[in-house]
């Protein structure tokens, strides 16, 4: 226990990562001059679950905390499809829920775009094809940018929509 106490005396407290938030910085101002310059100020995000754990669900819910802040830079998660103008796409394609996530597709505004998000969507995840799995989401829309990962870090969620707005 001495050696512990001794080590974090020597190495003060070590709680931010400088160069992760220098990156982070560089990323949040090029979203928000992507979102002003392609969605006049504004992106407003349909998120839905067709059939996952809430792995990546709960990151999305991390990107409205302080540290990350989406809203402050345009981006919002909006309840209605009709008031969308993109598709995140979370979970595997279950027979149940593929009618729901094409209907909410349907409902989303001309011009759309569809982002999936984890390893679910795209079938890399730990499913096999049954009559319950309709995956990938590929086969039912059209399927615009994808952010990998079991569930995607915020940041890696940041850098995927960053690539998404440049995409388009």
């Amino acid at each position: 226990m001495i050696k512990f106490w001794q080590k974090r005396a020597e190495l003060g407290i070590l709680t931010e990562d400088v160069a992760v938030e220098e990156e982070l910085k560089a990323i949040q101002k090029e979203i928000k001059e992507q979102v002003k310059k392609k969605f006049a100020g504004s992106l407003a995000i349909r998120m839905v679950d067709s059939g996952s754990c809430n792995a990546c669900e709960a990151e999305c819910n991390a990107l409205s905390n302080p540290y990350y802040d989406l809203e402050r830079l345009g981006i919002y998660f909006v309840a209605s499809p009709r008031h969308a103008d993109v598709m995140l796409l979370s979970g595997v394609m279950t027979f149940n829920m593929t009618p729901h996530a094409l209907e909410a597709y349907e409902q989303i505004p001309e011009p759309k775009w569809v982002i999936t998000l984890g390893d679910c969507p795209v079938m890399q995840a730990p499913f096999e094809q049954t009559f319950a799995i309709k995956a990938p989401a590929e086969n039912h829309l059209k399927v615009t940018h994808h952010i990998a990962g079991c569930p995607p870090t915020p940041l890696e969620i940041i850098k995927g929509l960053l690539e998404f707005l440049r995409k388009i």
